[in-house]
């Protein structure tokens, strides 16, 4: 990770604190099972076309939300946790849709910096290039990794 990419990662893990009085648009929970993606993905593009969030967003937030979930389910729920379950949740705070991957693993996640012909290991460059900001948080039960979204004006 260079020193661009970690300060920026840092800066976002401290600028944002869920609100717990901005409202849940949605939640979801998964069992741990690599087949759920999908229809998580679409759970988060749903909610935010509900929403009435800006023309692109519907398909941004769920081109994210799959990789940050993919990433909970194959890397994040740890052996010896007693809940093996991922929660998506899906909020707005003013004109930001935030999008919050909660795992019972304490593992941090981290950039890689891939090879061209990589298979694997491009997912959280994705959500930076694409988010608005976007980190992680150590929570008593695990970690939660969220991004947001520019979705209303």
């Amino acid at each position: 990770m260079t020193e661009v990419t970690a300060a920026r990662t840092v800066l976002a893990e401290d600028r944002y604190t869920p609100d717990p009085l901005v409202p849940v648009l949605g939640e979801k929970w998964l069992p741990r099972d690599i087949r759920c993606v999908a229809s998580a993905r679409r759970f988060v593009r749903d909610v935010a076309f509900d929403w009435n969030a800006a023309e692109d967003v519907p398909e941004v937030a769920e081109l994210l939300a799959s990789e940050l979930i993919t990433n909970a389910l194959t890397h994040g729920v740890a052996e010896s946790s007693a809940t093996r379950v991922v929660r998506v949740t899906v909020s707005r705070e003013k004109a930001l849709l935030v999008v919050d991957v909660h795992d019972p693993c304490p593992a941090l996640p981290r950039l890689r910096h891939t090879g061209a012909l990589a298979l694997h290991g491009r997912g959280l460059a994705i959500v930076q290039a694409f988010s608005h900001h976007w980190g992680w948080a150590l929570t008593p039960y695990g970690k939660s990794v969220w991004f947001q979204l520019l979705a209303w004006r």
